[in-house]
């Protein structure tokens, strides 16, 4: 990374909000705007967070089910304890991570489940783009096997050709899609974030 993007940051009105009010990134500003939009989250929910590193979206998550609720983060990567949310480390596609996943649960399941993965950028638009759609089926993965009826999904992806055939499979699965960039994102960001609201 540049000077210019460290000196880029420091400036980011976001950046500075998340240090202020001790969120562990700028993306907590995000999943609060897409909840204040949709009302996704309601307290007693029990949420995973997939590709929580460094947990900026599980902080927020727990902050909104609030104690009655749990929330359940996955990544590759530790991320630093959380008050009320349970961390699997380990790769969200392995059997053993889900078997984590569902002794996690219990008997319930998940009623939000949220992913902010992004792939590591390689410059090349074209594979980003496949790399990060190739994260986002595996949140359709988890809303498979882990999400209850009526139950709302959270995902980004890098938008493109793929983003709208991915979006499809939400109509087909939700009652409500909606496809929503938070003032949040960066203006030069190809982020998009797909919302499902009550699963069908």
């Amino acid at each position: 990374m540049g000077k210019r993007w460290w000196q880029d940051r420091q400036k980011d009105h976001y950046y500075k909000m998340a240090k202020r009010e001790n969120y562990r990134s700028r993306a907590a500003f995000k999943l609060k705007q897409i909840d204040h939009r949709f009302e996704i989250f309601k307290p007693g929910n029990i949420v995973i967070d997939l590709g929580a590193n460094p947990g900026g979206w599980s902080q927020v998550a727990a902050q909104l089910v609030g104690e009655s609720g749990k929330v359940i983060s996955l990544d590759l990567k530790p991320i630093e304890p959380l008050k009320g949310v349970i961390f699997i480390r380990g790769d969200a596609r392995s059997k053993i991570t889900k078997k984590k996943v569902r002794d996690a649960l219990g008997d319930s399941q998940a009623s939000v489940i949220i992913s902010d993965m992004a792939p590591n950028i390689s410059g090349n638009y074209s594979m980003d783009h496949a790399r990060s759609m190739e994260l986002a089926e595996m949140a359709l993965e988890y809303t498979d096997d882990f999400l209850k009826k009526g139950g709302h999904l959270i995902v980004k992806v890098f938008d493109g050709d793929l983003a709208r055939v991915y979006f499809d499979t939400i109509k087909e699965k939700f009652k409500i899609s909606k496809r929503h960039s938070p003032k949040a994102s960066r203006s030069s960001s190809s982020e998009i974030y797909m919302v499902g609201k009550s699963k069908k």
